[in-house]
């Protein structure tokens, strides 16, 4: 018996190390993340609204390990037209997608004005895919819902897309890629290449608008 036990606590303590060092939940990287951007923009504020390309840098180490850049990438362009994209094509259309992506929610965020932001508490996870809640309640008491679809990807929980303020993000991106190859005569370089002239003109739109916290 002695020896049964002895050897059942081995085990416990050699798992320990596994237990410690067990992968954030999806709730835990939104709250670190959020955490993270808040903390690094009350530091940088002034200096990143002089410096937009230091903001967009910024934002890209903090936010880049999180987002699945090349799932959202793929969501955008859709079957259609990414069946007949070629691996470099994909590559760049990647690049630019995550560039405007940081443009995109860097701007948003240079208008955060110590609004109240709060994850709400973790609910049922599934193993693969879940969600997690954010409320952003304005300087006037308006409460904005936010929503992030996480992926599990290898033990890592990363951001497939956001809803804001019932805004689906992903779905607006997409049908503005849509509406960019039927202008561009279905020219996915000319398409890829002027993405973020695109995300730009999306940003002002009335979708984008009704997501813009405090509008």
């Amino acid at each position: 018996m002695l020896k049964m036990m002895r050897k059942a606590l081995l085990v416990m303590l050699a798992a320990l190390p596994l237990v410690a060092a067990a992968a954030p939940s999806a709730h835990d990287v939104i709250q670190q993340t959020t955490e993270k951007l808040l903390a690094d923009l009350q530091a940088n504020k002034e200096t990143y609204r002089t410096n937009p390309d230091a903001f967009y840098t910024s934002l890209n180490n903090i936010l880049g390990p999180v987002v699945d850049a090349e799932g959202i990438s793929r969501s955008i362009m859709t079957v259609k037209y990414s069946r007949n994209a070629t691996p470099e094509q994909m590559t760049r259309f990647q690049e630019n997608f995550k560039r405007s992506l940081m443009q995109f929610y860097g701007n948003a965020l240079l208008e955060y004005d110590n609004q109240s932001i709060k994850v709400l508490p973790a609910g049922n996870q599934a193993p693969e895919r879940t969600s997690v809640g954010m409320e952003v309640r304005d300087s006037r008491g308006t409460v904005y819902p936010v929503s992030y679809t996480m992926v599990n990807q290898g033990g890592q929980w990363k951001v497939r897309n956001v809803i804001i303020n019932g805004i689906n993000i992903g779905k607006l991106f997409r049908d503005q890629f849509t509406q960019s190859m039927q202008n561009n005569g279905n020219n996915l370089d000319k398409v890829i290449d002027t993405w973020a002239s695109t995300v730009a003109r999306a940003k002002d739109s009335p979708e984008a608008q009704k997501a813009k916290v405090g509008s």
